[in-house]
């Protein structure tokens, strides 16, 4: 190969420029990062010091030094997609004659369903929140829309028309229109009667008037959960429970898939272990 060298920290860089210039998720930016600073550590004190120095062995040896500390079979994986992900682009952009990940194995694991809140955990949340309107109309957007966390900090006041949700693009995910049922839309307009005075754009603001940011959303739902007492659950597990229920209601799946806006129909289907399909050929979205 007639290119120079790169040595691994500087091929970490370009590939973290790589993935933002794909649009690719903020998390996955976060954890790709993550997963391949630890394995240029480990490389670094084999005296690994360019990418044309790491082979399958090396990489197997990082496999069996995180099973050895105790990382999880699922945690293995995704720190192998990452690495795969990584070896990939260098090999595609000719920094290396052949691929020392190709043969790198995951490790087996069971791959738990989606966690879906039972009438009783989610009305528990309804009933704790209630009084903080701010919360109580975010997570009505959660179970009656099923929108991403991100979509919905990014939400901003022209978005809520009447009976439709407008999602903007957010990251890798495309724009889409949701409609509001009443139970959203009551809960919304409840909130912007007592939304602070302010020239901000968003949506949900906090009392200064700024954005109210995802990992604020994320803690403040987080509380409610455990006030709830509805263990075990993340913010996520809400567009799940949408997804969930709709389906259980005889909504279509290709109907459900584009309200979510997950871009393929098999990311939607594997929710149909969880619900049992519905005979009628009718169909409504289910209010939750």
């Amino acid at each position: 190969m007639d290119q120079k060298i790169l040595g691994l920290k500087t091929a970490h860089k370009e590939f973290m420029d790589f993935l933002r210039q794909k649009n690719r998720a903020s998390a996955t930016i976060l954890a790709y990062g993550a997963d391949l600073k630890q394995l240029i550590d480990f490389c670094l004190q084999l005296k690994r010091t360019s990418v044309t120095d790491i082979s399958t062995a090396d990489l197997k040896a990082f496999k069996e030094f995180l099973a050895k500390n105790s990382y999880t079979p699922k945690s293995i994986s995704r720190k192998i997609n990452s690495i795969k992900s990584f070896f990939k682009y260098l090999y595609s952009q000719k920094q290396l004659s052949e691929n020392p990940a190709t043969n790198l194995i995951h490790p087996k694991y069971d791959v738990k369903p989606p966690r879906v809140l039972s009438k009783m955990e989610y009305r528990a949340l309804r009933d704790v929140c209630r009084n903080d309107i701010r919360i109580f109309a975010i997570v009505e957007l959660f179970l009656q829309t099923g929108i991403r966390i991100g979509e919905l900090a990014n939400l901003h006041l022209e978005d809520i028309k009447q009976n439709t949700l407008s999602v903007r693009i957010y990251e890798s995910h495309p724009t889409r229109k949701i409609p509001l049922n009443r139970a959203a839309q009551a809960a919304v307009e409840n909130y912007l009667k007592s939304r602070p005075k302010s020239k901000s754009k968003y949506l949900f603001i906090t009392k200064t008037g700024k954005p109210f940011l995802i990992r604020n959303i994320r803690s403040t739902i987080n509380r409610y959960f455990k006030l709830a007492g509805v263990e075990n659950a993340k913010i996520n597990d809400l567009r799940h429970t949408f997804i969930a229920y709709q389906l259980k209601a005889g909504t279509p799946l290709t109907l459900v898939s584009k309200l979510t806006g997950h871009k393929r129909l098999s990311t939607t289907e594997k929710y149909l272990s969880l619900v049992k399909k519905s005979q009628s050929e009718k169909f409504k979205l289910e209010e939750l």
